[in-house]
């Protein structure tokens, strides 16, 4: 709801509650309380001669869909989302195992918005570059997957770029599956299926040119499979490009970490739950890059080269041949 709101404001003049109730569609008595909340907190400006609300530039220029990649609102949704299953964590911490992704009601719906911004919008700009050679090569046509590929918004976008690759997404969730399948249908592409897969029981075998996960392993149950299993799948001179979460595997080390207390805490109530409610090894968000490197080698990946780019604060980017 804040989100669409500051969308709403940053094209509004200053202007009463009733009129931005009106122009949002919502309720006035809740918008004006919600309004009171952000002005103490200094987000909204408030001008008492007129009972007129503002949201400053420099404020929407953080806040709105059109601040991409820079809209902290996307991320700020994890914080309610995880609140829903805070009972159900606070039982984990007396007896242990975890929390099933089924619960987390509106997880792929924010992940998808999350990856709109961090992954989709610079797709081509600048994550398919951090690879030499690979955008001539998805021109001429190569065999692409995305393991764990969720609503499957970055490779329909390939696809759709890209007619003479072919592109197969796996997921083990029905719900992402049938999204990205939907959005596929839309644009009408043939080069692309999906399918409803554990990607930890992926079997095979020198299949694909290009393998991708995007924000994908961390919260596996079992991670090391999902790797050899992509080494296994991945063809001689093919590319894994794998993206995740930038930190060290050492907490001392992550002392002056920008958003290091937002990620420990999505970590405990999302990432490393779910992976130990599969019975796994809930290496949560902040496993790090020792333990990344050390898990690639033993996947079987000989060449590890990791990037970052500037406008992403939250990822490393893993280029990995076999």
């Amino acid at each position: 709801m804040g989100e669409k709101q500051f969308d709403v404001m940053s094209k509004l003049p200053p202007s009463t509650s009733e009129q931005i109730a009106v122009a949002s569609k919502l309720n006035e008595r809740y918008v004006r309380e919600w309004l009171g909340a952000l002005v103490v907190g200094r987000i909204i400006e408030y001008n008492p001669e007129g009972a007129l609300y503002s949201l400053p530039p420099e404020h929407a220029s953080w806040m709105t869909r059109d601040a991409a990649p820079n809209n902290m609102s996307v991320f700020a949704q994890y914080i309610s989302m995880i609140g829903t299953v805070e009972d159900q964590i606070i039982e984990c911490f007396k007896k242990g195992g975890g929390v099933p992704y089924s619960e987390f009601k509106r997880f792929h719906q924010i992940m998808a918005e999350d990856s709109g911004q961090t992954i989709v919008a610079p797709l081509f700009d600048h994550i398919l570059p951090l690879v030499p050679g690979l955008t001539e090569h998805l021109q001429r046509g190569i065999d692409v997957l995305d393991a764990g590929c969720g609503s499957g918004r970055a490779i329909n976008l390939m696809a759709r770029t890209f007619p003479n690759s072919r592109f197969t997404g796996y997921d083990f969730s029905k719900e992402a599956v049938t999204t990205a399948r939907a959005e596929a249908a839309q644009y009408g592409l043939t080069n692309i299926r999906f399918e409803v897969k554990d990607v930890a029981k992926m079997d095979a075998k020198e299949k694909y040119d290009f393998i991708t996960t995007f924000d994908a392993i961390h919260d596996q149950g079992n991670p090391e499979k999902v790797l050899a299993g992509i080494a296994h799948a991945l063809r001689h001179n093919g590319i894994y490009l794998m993206q995740d979460i930038a930190a060290s595997s050492h907490l001392q080390n992550n002392m002056d970490h920008p958003i290091g207390p937002f990620m420990y805490a999505v970590s405990c109530m999302h990432c490393m739950t779910v992976s130990l409610a599969l019975n796994g090894k809930g290496l949560g968000a902040m496993w790090g890059e020792e333990k990344a490197r050390e898990m690639l080698h033993q996947a079987g990946f000989t060449k590890v080269e990791v990037k970052k780019l500037s406008h992403d604060i939250f990822n490393n980017y893993y280029i990995l041949t076999k």
